[in-house]
């Protein structure tokens, strides 16, 4: 986001929305970690937009798509960013639990074992 906002200011931020449009797989981790200010938002929803029905986009976040109401302030468009990652895409719901947790939990199982 930090770079889409200088891009912004910049006067950059089509050529920078190409290069994110370009790539083969986009991935964005922890989305949902961080509220999104409305400017922040409609940058990504234009990322999102350049790669509509292109090339894929892999989203990673613990919170569930009610949640993200808490990042993207505005609820239309949190439901256009929804839409647009939702709409011929598959969702992988992979549960609750931290996969860093889980690993941290049983290298200290092993420790105390071993």
């Amino acid at each position: 986001m930090n770079e889409l906002v200088e891009a912004a200011d910049e006067k950059q931020l089509n050529k920078t929305i190409a290069r994110y449009g370009r790539v083969d797989l986009l991935c964005i981790d922890a989305l949902g970690y961080m509220e999104l200010d409305r400017h922040g938002a409609e940058l990504l929803f234009q990322v999102l937009t350049e790669r509509e029905e292109k090339d894929s986009v892999a989203i990673a976040s613990s919170e569930s798509f009610g949640g993200w109401t808490k990042t993207f302030t505005d609820p239309r468009l949190c439901a256009a960013i929804v839409g647009r990652l939702t709409f011929n895409g598959t969702i992988i719901e992979t549960g609750t639990d931290s996969y860093r947790l889980a690993q941290t939990r049983a290298r200290a199982e092993q420790n105390t074992a071993g």
